[in-house]
């Protein structure tokens, strides 16, 4: 009962002129990053992070959560009407929406794959709410130890879950860790790390560091590869028929499931639940032939899974502080910059800001259902623009928001190395995920680590003794030694294969 009293407040903040405002705003640019094929949720919510710089908190924060769950839906229609996925997660989405673009039918795969989407994501924040009050009064309960064992859960599924190379996951991880030491000791009070730059004594700037590594690293991806533009598509009848509909509500209800509940594990990420219910609904059809060549499950599946997964991953970032992908990290960094740190105790000291940020998902959603339908085919011409022009101006906007971040040449200088940095590490196969994990994370595991070793007197067997600290630890080594046996049979099949 005091959650459903704690959401219709939020309701009532989430529903005020201002706020609405944001999140539609929010839901605008984010459809508009998940059309340009290449941005992606990440690179897009880092690139106008600066465009909330001098709202208040809870504005702040709606706008980007509805840049976030925009863009996974504009990804789709890249996906369907040229072949290109916008963004990661809508790869399994061009097998058949592509197909049924070509069948003439472009409108009703946009059009299911909204309604997946809105379905997906009313869903996994009514489950929000039900779930967050008793798993934050849960959470409570952590002292140092479990906070940092939690934490080191985290950044062990996404360097287990983040490519095809463990030892390279692990060294980006590293390097993370070693990117957030930059700065003051916060216990000695000396500088570390700063080689004598006084602009680092505060540390690396979170904005400019993930604008560089996923905003121009991807400008630069794109630019040496070529933009497949949109031809003559025809977009009509948006509304699914009734065998459609007939054949899809079950495929939205299973994505919706599998989604929300992937969105709940750290490090899972946005492909894996997609694809999952693509593979699910393949296996339940009596006719898995035909995925492939045009059905509407196998739009209507992954999208709503997509959506639900955008929604569902705010459960550990809101209630337990551990970000579950690049994007919900610089979400993450997002609070961090307005003065909250995202936990348990977000929820105790500022019920009013969590729960009208919860009943935004919902004002969201329905805005972005709104805007999507009618909307498909301005958001289509775009694919028209000539894109020179677009990687200019979007580099052009990263610049101005990193140097706006502090008014300083420095934090551009910043941005635009590890933009090359980050264009590297991707020429390279080198996950990125990891690194940015490690670097939100990094300041806080440090302070749970030295709290905890001044409670025990120096004896890391603090983290062993106590038994759900010892539970996430052994979580936590289970994750690695699976990830480790599962890259070293595949890459054991595939030396197999070759001979």
């Amino acid at each position: 009962m005091e959650g459903l009293q704690l959401l219709l407040s939020g309701f009532v903040a989430a529903l005020s002129l201002q706020n609405l405002l944001f999140a539609f705003a929010g839901c605008i640019l984010g459809t508009l990053i998940g059309v340009l094929p290449g941005l992606g949720p990440a690179a897009g919510t880092a690139i106008l992070i600066p465009l909330t710089f001098h709202l208040d908190a809870t504005g702040a924060i709606i706008m980007l959560a509805a840049i976030y769950y925009g863009a996974m839906y504009g990804g789709t229609i890249t996906s369907v009407l040229i072949n290109v996925p916008g963004e990661a997660a809508s790869v399994v989405t061009c097998l058949d929406g592509y197909q049924m673009a070509q069948q003439g039918r472009a409108g009703t795969a946009l059009g299911i794959a909204a309604i997946g989407s809105f379905v997906g994501g009313i869903f996994a924040a009514v489950a929000l709410a039900i779930v967050a009050l008793p798993l934050a009064r849960f959470a409570l309960a952590f002292g140092p130890p479990e906070f940092f064992s939690l934490m080191f859960v985290g950044l062990c599924l996404v360097t287990g879950l983040a490519g095809q190379s463990l030892v390279a996951a692990l060294l980006m991880t590293i390097l993370g860790l070693l990117l957030s030491l930059i700065g003051i000791d916060p216990v000695r009070g000396a500088p570390r790390f700063t080689f004598g730059v006084p602009e680092l004594y505060d540390g690396l700037g979170f904005v400019p560091v993930v604008m560089g590594l996923f905003g121009v690293a991807e400008i630069l991806l794109i630019i040496e590869t070529p933009f497949r533009r949109m031809g003559d598509t025809k977009i009509k009848g948006l509304w699914p028929s009734r065998e459609e509909w007939k054949r899809s509500s079950g495929a939205i209800g299973r994505g919706t499931l599998i989604g929300f509940l992937l969105g709940l594990i750290p490090g899972v990420g946005a492909v894996i639940p997609t694809f999952m219910a693509y593979i699910i609904e393949k296996r339940l059809s009596k006719h898995p032939e035909r995925f492939g060549t045009g059905v509407i499950e196998g739009v209507a599946s992954p999208e709503t899974a997509n959506n639900a997964y955008a929604n569902g991953a705010m459960v550990p970032l809101l209630v337990l502080g551990v970000p579950s992908s690049p994007t919900i990290a610089i979400l993450m960094g997002a609070f961090i910059i307005n003065g909250l740190t995202p936990g348990p105790f977000l929820f105790k000291e500022h019920p009013d800001l969590v729960w009208t940020v919860i009943a935004s998902f919902f004002t969201g959603n329905v805005i972005l259902l709104i805007l999507n339908l009618p909307l498909v085919g301005l958001w289509a011409k775009l694919l028209k623009m000539p894109y020179q022009y677009l990687c200019a101006g979007t580099l052009l906007f990263c610049i101005l928001g990193a140097y706006s971040l502090k008014g300083t040449v420095f934090d551009v200088g910043v941005m635009l190395v590890f933009g090359v940095i980050g264009y590297f590490l991707r020429k390279l196969g080198m996950p990125l995920a990891p690194a940015v994990l490690a670097l939100i994370l990094g300041p806080f595991m440090e302070k749970s680590l030295r709290t905890s070793l001044e409670m025990s007197a120096g004896d890391f067997s603090i983290f062993l003794t106590r038994p759900i600290s010892a539970t996430l630890m052994g979580c936590a080594a289970l994750v690695i030694a699976v990830s480790a046996f599962q890259i070293s049979a595949l890459k054991s099949l595939r030396t197999a294969e070759s001979k």
